[in-house]
């Protein structure tokens, strides 16, 4: 497995959650890692995304609510989501790729907050 993204659960609005994600060394070294989620019937969105070399960015959503990082002794990357909302409810994605696009996806972790 490539990427392996955990942390999810249900969590009750206002409350945190702090999602994992696991990659093998090859994808840690690519340029990009990031956050997607995708909410029940909608699509997929874009949540965060880390460089590799620390610059980040969040959809405005999340924006003060939600940080990303990343470890590279432990080669994963995080997605610390506070102050939850009953819309952040979906199932989150962890992906990793080049400049051009994200060629390497994870199998998803369900978050659901609780109103």
């Amino acid at each position: 497995v490539q990427l392996q993204a955990s942390g999810g659960g249900l969590v009750q609005a206002g409350g945190s959650l702090r999602l994992s994600c696991a990659a093998s060394e090859r994808i840690f070294q690519l340029n990009i890692m990031a956050w997607y989620r995708q909410p029940p019937g909608k699509q997929r969105e874009f949540v965060a995304r880390i460089l590799r070399h620390g610059p980040t960015a969040y959809a405005d959503s999340v924006k003060g609510r939600f940080s990303i990082s990343r470890d590279s002794a432990n080669k994963s990357m995080y997605l610390q989501m506070n102050s939850l909302k009953p819309e952040d409810t979906a199932v989150y994605y962890c992906a990793a790729g080049g400049l051009s696009s994200l060629n390497y996806w994870g199998q998803g972790t369900q978050v659901t907050v609780s109103s």
